[in-house]
């Protein structure tokens, strides 16, 4: 018979307390974080808060094309706040703009934050997203689709392809290893079926949580996806904002670093054993 693992011993108490600055020293690349008011400002600012350097990503058109409008200061002021946070005074944060629907610009955009870190990256946080052109079943189209899925579906997958092979080349089982993917609570309640080719390509992201996780494994990477649930991030006023917050048991709307505080902390040590799972951060809203 097979020997038995010997059982890890409990930690001593000296390892019970909890580092102010438990990511200093590692590097992440945040996607979408454009604007100050978005779900990727706010990741950010937690991770440099425990001590990562940081690279956003943003892309500006696209937050221009939408009702809520770019960041009225531009992606410097986004970063100028993140550097603001930093818990470490020696990690930097720089920011790059990307396209990620082309094929290969989630290779490049992981290069380039890679080497402006230093020529590695602990913790990937892809939060970007096509928000917009998109319909109920009798009005979406093949063009909806294939933009939504180029941009919510291949274009993480590929930089998690890139982040792994980047990981593959630092000595086996080096730790600090993180991914998080977003969702969108596509699978609870009614669904979403007014945006039909969002839903869907949000749904294969959750969906393949636990095959990235289970493929990511020998390389003491971790991958778990967050859904954030409704966030206040300025894209909806008047009535209709105020009937959703209703639906939140505390009142109000989820605010940016309510996921983010969720996220940062997946990327800790403290969150090693928590791999492959879809979770839920939305205030127990009721759908």
């Amino acid at each position: 018979m097979p020997t038995p693992p010997t059982p890890l011993p409990p930690p001593a108490v000296e390892d019970l307390g909890r580092d102010p600055l438990p990511l200093r020293g590692r590097t992440a690349l945040v996607t979408g974080a454009s604007r100050r008011g978005g779900i990727g400002h706010a990741v950010a600012r937690r991770l440099a808060a425990y001590g990562a350097g940081v690279y956003l990503h943003h892309h500006v058109p696209h937050d221009a094309a939408q009702p809520w409008g770019a960041d009225p200061e531009g992606p410097e002021a986004v970063a100028a706040s993140v550097r603001e946070a930093c818990g470490d005074p020696g990690a930097r944060v720089v920011h790059g703009p990307g396209d990620l629907a082309a094929p290969d610009a989630p290779g490049r955009l992981l290069a380039e934050a890679a080497e402006a870190l230093g020529g590695r990256l602990d913790i990937l946080v892809a939060n970007h997203a096509l928000s917009g052109s998109d319909g109920p079943l009798d009005a979406v189209d093949a063009a909806m689709l294939d933009a939504h899925w180029a941009v919510n579906t291949r274009s993480v997958i590929l930089l998690v392809q890139a982040y792994a092979r980047l990981r593959a080349a630092l000595p086996a089982r080096t730790p600090g290893g993180r991914i998080v993917l977003m969702t969108s609570g596509q699978d609870l309640g009614g669904g979403m079926p007014e945006e039909v080719a969002y839903s869907l390509a949000k749904g294969a992201l959750a969906s393949a949580t636990r095959t990235l996780a289970t493929s990511l494994a020998d390389l003491a990477v971790t991958v778990n996806a967050v859904n954030p649930g409704p966030v206040d991030t300025g894209y909806m006023t008047g009535d209709a904002y105020d009937a959703i917050a209703a639906r939140f048991p505390a009142g109000r709307w989820g605010m940016p670093d309510d996921p983010a505080r969720l996220i940062a902390w997946l990327a800790t040590d403290e969150a090693c054993w928590i791999t492959g799972q879809v979770i839920n951060s939305e205030g127990g809203v009721h759908r």
